[in-house]
């Protein structure tokens, strides 16, 4: 998937002011009301502030477009949300459940990062394929832990689609996610670069289409009307749809270890904390001193709309504190810098509300 390239600087928003806690007495006295104040923080703590749950709902109504917000706070389980139980597109989101999926038969012995590989003409795809460079003659050998890399960092939609024909394909995909709570209902996983994008210009896959710029020829050659029912139709009933909550409660779910082993947690957690995409969608909101690990997607446009522009991570506050984040833009006509703007306001309410 082609990737935004301009650097537009973003205002920043108008911080909230956050109240500093009280400081609470070593050793209180049996009368003092120390302990009913510790208590009530304590509470205050296992639900969201009604300061960042007005503010999620109010980005997300003032958005010109269709948008699914979700922030989950990791040890507190409590999700504030905006049209989060809407199944919104995935693309290149769902190569973070490839990824899952691959970490998984690690996991079980079935594969290993350095598990050979050969990327040959017949495997290329479409869109952002950076490794289709290195695919000449008898084809380009390398290992699943290159192709993590690319598919993670880079979102490489052929190293991606290599990864999930070695793990056993889409229904390996979805099978895995069932193993973990997650159905058909909450979180899709379509068939594939080639068929899921094809599908959504409105063409039929053939190979031929991945050389060059063949697939973007076959687009521009269909009528307009033809293009919109299909791009219609798939933003209706998106065949990779996922709802933002479930993506924050998967995401917790990986951050408290209950996805993978604990050391293919920490693999997949630092690779999506050198990811090369979508520095200026929530990341750009990140205050110094928090980190952020993450995973972009980015659907096809029909001019004036865009689709699928989306980001889904963990954001972390230097006290240790964690929050799943995912926001997903369904389908929109607002230009690249007010959807980067929207993004970064996310996460500079998560990090201003942290303590409230």
């Amino acid at each position: 998937m082609a990737l935004a390239g301009a650097c537009t600087a973003i205002p920043s928003t108008r911080s909230i002011p956050v109240a500093a806690a009280a400081p609470l007495p070593v050793s209180p006295k049996p009368e003092a009301p120390a302990p009913r104040a510790h208590l009530a923080v304590t509470q205050a703590r296992q639900q969201p502030s009604p300061a960042l749950v007005a503010t999620i709902q109010t980005l997300g109504r003032q958005f010109n477009g269709r948008v699914g917000i979700a922030v989950q706070r990791v040890d507190a389980g409590w999700t504030v949300t905006h049209n989060g139980d809407q199944l919104f597109p995935q693309q290149s989101v769902s190569k973070l459940w490839v990824a899952m999926t691959m970490f998984d038969a690690i996991d079980r012995g079935k594969v290993s990062l350095d598990t050979p590989v050969t990327i040959r003409p017949g495997d290329l795809t479409l869109f952002h394929q950076p490794i289709a460079a290195m695919v000449k003659g008898e084809g380009y050998k390398t290992t699943l832990r290159d192709l993590l890399f690319r598919a993670m960092q880079q979102s490489d939609n052929t190293a991606n689609d290599s990864i999930l024909r070695t793990v056993g394909g889409p229904e390996a995909v979805r099978g895995y996610l069932a193993r973990r709570f997650f159905g058909p209902e909450t979180i899709r996983f379509g068939p594939g670069e080639r068929m899921l994008q094809s599908q959504t210009a409105g063409l039929t896959w053939s190979q031929d289409m991945a050389m060059g710029r063949r697939f973007y020829t076959a687009r521009a050659n269909l009528p307009r009307s033809a293009r919109e029912k299909a791009l219609d139709a798939y933003l209706a009933n998106p065949i990779d749809g996922a709802a933002p909550t479930a993506i924050v409660r998967a995401l917790a779910k990986l951050k408290k270890g209950d996805m993978l082993s604990p050391s293919s947690t920490q693999a997949l957690l630092a690779i999506m904390g050198d990811a090369k995409t979508g520095p200026q969608r929530v990341k750009a909101g990140v205050p110094e001193g928090w980190t952020y690990v993450h995973k972009t997607g980015t659907g096809q446009d029909l001019s004036p709309r865009s689709t699928g522009y989306n980001d889904v991570g963990i954001m972390t506050a230097p006290d240790g504190t964690s929050y799943a984040i995912a926001v997903m833009i369904g389908e929109t006509t607002v230009s690249i810098p007010e959807r980067w703007a929207l993004m970064q306001s996310v996460a500079r309410a998560v990090a201003a509300l942290h303590r409230k």
